[in-house]
């Protein structure tokens, strides 16, 4: 039977974990502070359906402690993934596969180079190669109330693909590995396309409700603001021609999905609110770096970037008093 280890048990993470661990897979937790006192003293604890339902994976902060794996699952935030990632290669069996269940654009996006947004010096990158990648696209939504509980929100959809080898044994594995365990999930055949267009929706929505404080509904009711959702929208998918990951819908279609959530909370706002650090890297920096290499040019993406990233820092200096006096 494949052992599974999950690094980042967070909501996405959390998640995976209870609802294998339900179907009888042997899942291990690589955890830390109190996320990890509360796996190992209480249990991993899921509210799904009208039921809360409490499990014990094995937690650990060592690596080493939890064995080999042939399936390690990296569900960590983007800023996290520095540290995350020789962990994840101490985890991983021989022949393994990672699992990526990341948002925005991963580091192993392009076969033939690195992204400094996202893996400055390529350090991941040598650690965890492409090769060894099956990338994962979630639809769902899941929270945290306290760590180690996960609420189950809505959707159950995985997209897996391997971009290295497009329907492979590996592939197929891991889609049944997750369909058994109640999830819909579906091999991609494209992994690349789709994430970039998740990403299409989310590097507009997810910075914008951080920057104002709002629910989607909000951005979309707001004419000037939808408009520059739209504009930021183009320039994505500009870019995503260019690679070979085009966008088969307008900003208006995408919108058509959003509102059907209501007045929802993107998991970006949901950090700023828990005073959480946001994935504007993988998000925003990564389809900008990647605009650059291509030619063209962001503007919008450009002053979203800026402004969420100004917005959001923990702390600002002072200014001077001759910055003071300025008009």
């Amino acid at each position: 039977m494949v052992r599974v280890a999950v690094v980042g048990c967070g909501a996405i993470g959390g998640w995976l974990a209870a609802r294998l661990a339900a179907n009888g897979v042997e899942v291990s937790v690589l955890a830390r502070g109190a996320t990890l006192a509360r796996l190992q003293q209480q249990g991993l604890s899921l509210e799904e359906g009208g039921r809360l339902q409490t499990f014990r994976p094995a937690a650990s902060d060592e690596p080493a402690q939890l064995g080999l794996h042939e399936l390690v699952v990296l569900a960590v935030k983007g800023h996290h993934l520095a540290g995350a990632a020789p962990v994840a290669a101490a985890l991983l069996a021989p022949g393994g596969k990672v699992l990526t269940a990341m948002n925005g654009v991963p580091w192993w996006f392009f076969a033939d180079r690195a992204l400094q947004s996202v893996d400055p010096g390529g350090t991941v990158r040598t650690l965890i190669p492409s090769e060894r990648v099956l990338g994962a696209v979630v639809h769902a939504s899941c929270q945290t109330p306290a760590p180690g509980h996960i609420r189950h929100v809505m959707g159950q959809g995985w997209l897996i693909g391997d971009a290295a080898q497009p329907g492979s044994a590996s592939e197929a594995a891991v889609v049944a590995l997750l369909c058994a365990a109640g999830f819909d999930a579906k091999a991609e055949p494209d992994i690349r396309a789709a994430i970039w267009y998740k990403l299409w929706g989310n590097a507009t929505t997810n910075p914008i409700s951080a920057l104002c404080g709002v629910t989607t509904d909000r951005i979309l009711d707001d004419p000037l603001v939808c408009a520059t959702t739209d504009a930021c929208m183009h320039e994505l998918a500009t870019i995503g021609a260019r690679i070979g990951c085009p966008i088969p819908h307008s900003p208006a279609d995408r919108h058509a999905i959003t509102r059907k959530l209501g007045a929802f909370k993107t998991s970006m706002l949901q950090d700023r609110e828990a005073g959480r650090p946001l994935e504007l890297d993988a998000l925003l920096a990564a389809p900008r770096e990647i605009g650059a290499q291509v030619g063209v040019a962001t503007p919008m993406l450009d002053a979203l970037h800026g402004l969420t990233r100004l917005a959001t820092m923990s702390t600002a200096p002072k200014p001077t008093p001759a910055a003071q006096s300025r008009g």
